[in-house]
């Protein structure tokens, strides 16, 4: 039995690949974890992020996706290594004070 012509069904001689939604460009994140976090791992999000808009409107959708993948890695990297140093910076903070009241303590008798 002949199938019916159906245009855009999808990847095949002459067809167009199928192609979901755009990729999230992780552009606003990276641009707040530059800006309060980290700032080199935030502005390689920005690059990354902006490669996604690009792509998309070149037509190359899996680069596009690649690209989210990308920004959206190096934006967590920057907001989690940010949080992992201030909660090191706080600790430190908590132990120093702690250290030094405790000296303090031992000193006055």
């Amino acid at each position: 039995m002949e199938q019916p012509y159906q245009p855009n069904s999808g990847a095949g001689f002459g067809g167009m690949p199928p192609m979901g939604p755009p990729p999230k460009n992780w552009l606003v994140e990276s641009i707040l974890v530059t800006i309060f976090c980290c700032l080199p791992f935030g502005i390689v999000g920005i690059i990354k992020a902006a490669e996604v808009n690009s792509k998309m409107a070149a037509g190359d959708y899996a680069g596009a996706q690649e690209s989210s993948q990308a920004a959206g890695k190096w934006t967590k990297i920057g907001f989690f290594v940010s949080l992992a140093g201030g909660v090191i910076y706080g600790l430190l903070l908590a132990f120093g004070i702690g250290s030094a009241v405790m000296s303090g303590m031992t000193g006055a008798h």
